[in-house]
């Protein structure tokens, strides 16, 4: 017969060979916006007896595990796998992790390793996992707004493309950005992006445009008419300039300004193209890039304010810059020094203008009736500088044009030029240089050598 407490041994090992019951889960979390503190819950249900929980985040396309926070069971404590500059996790329970202020850097798939002892053994380790994906959102940090292609040439005959960029950095995910014209969202026709490795796109023929025959008709001879889209010099001679050396009749040099204004108009509404395009950046955010092209018409997009707008999840509100649309007016001219004597290098600057120029305009400087100092017929860049003044410039005018696409502006202002003291009457030369009595010197030695060779 087989007694009680026989029976009992015979079932015993069946009872220790059953598996513990393990699961873990883990809530989904929303999108999280940067400096936000977020929560990061493991579940777990078991009958077993606990060993540890591992918090882990992947990193590397899942090929790497980094161990983030530990909880031993077996001695009740925790520790942080971080380094110490590192170290932002809080063990708000056994299986809760809380990251106080949420980094880009933190974007990214986490796991939750629980592990307990095996029943049979009492020494292995039974585990389970579960795993969330972290999405950290950053809203933009910057928006501008330029011009492609600037500087550029003001076109007196004929319509030409015009190109604004709207630059949107520091986003995470890409942003919503478009534009506006005087507050009213543009209706702009969708462009496809550009194939990687392309260059900048210009579209050519956006819109049909005639001349008005009431104005001057485009013609090469036209064109020749008026020096290539510039008025021709109207101001009189100039007077009451130092007549005689030494006589500071004047010090200001006189300006006289004059505008041009574009010959040919639009016969229908512009149409506007828009392409849109981002980037990835290093830090894990991107770069949005949107472009808004359009036949330019000076006549009314001159003073048109145009904005970025860019909509993003973590922003309360959108972000805007705008620029206005407006032709140079004017321009400011000085010059160093007010008072020039021979010799001296002078530099006539253009320090700004009577309004907000937008876009950037392109300088032209120009000798009227004849060439600069150098020789050379125009001069690029806000500054003209001539150097070693002769006197022979006395009087001359210089022409200096400032234009955008939505037109163009000219500047003349005279030099004056006045009799330098330290320089004897008769000593320089054309080029404002000392014939200096060196080189009298020179001949006279020359001249003495060869008397004494001849005797």
């Amino acid at each position: 017969p087989i007694l009680p407490r026989q029976l009992t041994s015979l079932f015993l090992p069946f009872f220790l060979t059953f598996p513990a019951y393990l699961t873990v889960s883990i809530e989904p979390l929303p999108p999280v916006v940067v400096g936000d503190a977020v929560t990061l819950k493991c579940n777990f249900k078991t009958d077993g007896k606990m060993r540890e929980i591992v918090w882990y985040r992947v990193t590397d396309g899942g090929t790497i595990k980094q161990k983030i926070f530990t909880f031993d069971a077996m001695f009740s404590t925790n520790f942080s796998h971080m380094e110490n500059y590192r170290k932002r996790e809080d063990l708000v329970y056994q299986s809760t992790v809380r990251l106080p202020e949420v980094r880009i850097s933190d974007n990214g798939p986490y796991e939750c390793h629980v592990g307990i002892y095996d029943r049979a053994t009492r020494e292995k380790v039974v585990l389970a996992s579960g795993n969330i994906f972290l999405n950290v959102m950053a809203p933009p940090t910057s928006i501008s707004v330029l011009a492609a292609d600037t500087p550029a040439p003001f076109s007196r005959y004929q319509a030409q493309n015009f190109t604004l960029v709207c630059v949107v950095s520091g986003g995470k995910p890409a942003p919503l950005v478009y534009f506006k014209r005087d507050g009213e969202p543009i209706e702009a026709t969708p462009l496809p992006e550009l194939p990687a490795g392309a260059g900048s796109w210009a579209p050519r023929n956006l819109l049909h445009r005639d001349l008005d025959d009431t104005k001057v008709p485009k013609s090469l001879a036209a064109e020749g008419e008026v020096g290539g889209g510039r008025p021709p010099a109207t101001a009189d001679p100039p007077r009451g300039l130092a007549a005689e050396r030494g006589a500071a009749t004047e010090t200001i040099p006189e300006t006289v300004v004059s505008r041009e204004f574009p010959r040919w108009v639009h016969v229908a509404e512009p149409i506007y193209y828009f392409r849109h395009t981002h980037a990835p950046v290093s830090d894990g955010t991107v770069e949005a890039r949107a472009t808004l092209t359009w036949t330019l018409n000076p006549q009314i997009d001159n003073e048109a304010l145009f904005s970025c707008e860019v909509k993003h999840p973590a922003l309360s509100m959108p972000m805007q810059s705008e620029v206005t649309l407006v032709a140079p007016k004017g321009p400011k001219i000085t010059m160093t020094p007010t008072r020039a004597r021979v010799g001296d290098t002078v530099r006539i600057l253009v320090q700004g203008f009577q309004n907000e120029v937008f876009p950037e305009p392109l300088f032209t400087w120009t000798r009227v009736g004849s060439r600069l100092l150098d020789g050379s017929a125009e001069h690029d860049g806000k500054e003209l500088v001539l150097e070693r003044v002769p006197a022979e410039l006395n009087g001359s005018m210089y022409r200096c044009t400032a234009q955008n696409p939505l037109g163009s502006t000219d500047t003349h202002t005279r030099l004056i030029v006045f009799e330098n003291p330290n320089i004897p009457r008769g000593t320089e030369d054309s080029n404002g240089s000392l014939t200096s009595h060196c080189g009298f010197r020179l001949v006279l030695a020359l001249t003495l050598t060869v008397i004494v060779e001849l005797t």
